[in-house]
């Protein structure tokens, strides 16, 4: 099966991560969102892009994809990551990031030609001595941060 590129609305975006991703909701705001699609023109993945997650990245020229998500089509996660990086470099960004859990091979982004550029180690980001707070699903797991090149 043969994927192209289509552009998806933030809602069809966010519907579809509820629908097949495994561990994550949608993320809660986008730059923009990219999809794959079948022959038939049936979505079959997406790639949300927004501004990076942690403040210390948010410099301006910095995206982050925020999510990427499919319903198991072979290759689309590294057409959706190729993707991104072509629409953040035209819009003026010098720089697009993304992270993997830990026990995620990375192989959709390694396919893709980004490269990893820090092991991140398991902690709770959300919650901290000067404000606790209920772990989110994510806390504890150690992360891979990955770049495009």
């Amino acid at each position: 099966m043969t994927l192209h590129l289509v552009p998806v609305r933030s809602r069809a975006a966010a519907d579809f991560v509820r629908q097949w991703h495994r561990h994550h909701r949608p993320p809660a705001g986008q730059i923009f969102a990219v999809g794959a699609a079948d022959h038939d023109g049936a979505l079959r993945a997406v790639a949300i892009v927004g501004r990076p997650v942690a403040r210390h990245l948010d410099d301006g020229t910095t995206l982050e994809v925020t999510r990427t998500c499919s319903d198991g089509a072979f290759n689309a996660n590294s057409l959706l990551y190729g993707a991104s990086w072509r629409a953040a470099k035209a819009l003026g960004y010098s720089r697009l990031l993304t992270y993997t859990q830990s026990g995620e091979s990375g192989a959709s982004l390694r396919g893709a030609g980004w490269k990893v550029i820090a092991q991140r180690p398991p902690r709770s980001g959300w919650s901290t001595p000067s404000r606790p707070r209920a772990d989110r699903g994510a806390d504890n797991t150690a992360r891979t941060l990955w770049s495009a090149s």
